[in-house]
């Protein structure tokens, strides 16, 4: 898969064009399949779920102008034949991944078979937002653990071989610092990403680029 890992979606037009770049298509011209999962990890996540899918959330990704967007809840595939959704997740051009939980997130993912599609998805684009990117590290790291997962591991995808801690400097964030990013990254043993919202990581065959008009560092280079 392509990737475009946010903290916070489209918020600017340097992350809009490295979309545009990777889908190799105007986005009215995308299909787009949304997974509101990772939000309900959280307590109260439905609120965050329902905000992603009607587009009204402050993370701009499923209210872009896709040709044709449609939900996949994760939870619920593993109750359906793999024929109800696996075709339409092939026939996509795009998966927008919401926020919210990265450990919930990364067990859905596992348990509902998607995981075992990522092979075939060579040529699709993944967009994440939050624990939408955070997902495809290795490992998370303590601080961004919040589902009671059995065995209390932080470990996640391993798509690629970093990490990230977004929404750095956040005015509603107060724990989410650069010195608490740093903290954070002397207990990982990766390449760690400190990103704020006006940034991304685009991964397409391995190489690395970072997509900012904001505040970035790499740490643990």
């Amino acid at each position: 898969m392509k990737l475009l890992l946010t903290s916070a979606g489209v918020k600017n037009q340097s992350i809009h064009n490295a979309l545009v770049d990777l889908l190799g298509k105007p986005i009215a011209e995308a299909n787009a399949l949304c997974i509101p999962t990772a939000s309900y990890g959280h307590k109260g996540g439905w609120f965050g779920a329902y905000r992603f899918i009607h587009g009204v959330a402050t993370t701009p990704m499923t209210e872009l102008g896709w040709k044709s967007l449609g939900v996949l809840e994760l939870s619920t595939l593993p109750t359906l034949p793999r024929d109800y959704w696996e075709p339409f997740v092939l026939e996509s051009d795009i998966l927008l991944v919401n926020g919210g939980d990265p450990i919930y997130l990364s067990y859905w993912i596992r348990e509902s078979g998607l995981a075992d599609l990522f092979p075939k998805l060579e040529d699709k684009v993944w967009m994440g937002l939050s624990a939408g990117s955070l997902v495809m590290a290795p490992n998370i790291g303590v601080d961004f653990m919040s589902w009671p997962v059995l065995g209390g591991s932080d470990t996640t995808l391993g798509v690629v071989d970093f990490a990230m801690f977004p929404h750095v400097d956040h005015p509603a964030l107060p724990e989410n610092t650069m010195a608490d990013a740093e903290r954070w990254a002397a207990g990982m043993s990766i390449p760690c990403y400190v990103v704020d919202d006006e940034t991304a990581i685009k991964v397409v065959d391995g190489t690395v680029e970072v997509i900012s008009e904001g505040n970035w560092k790499l740490l643990n280079a």
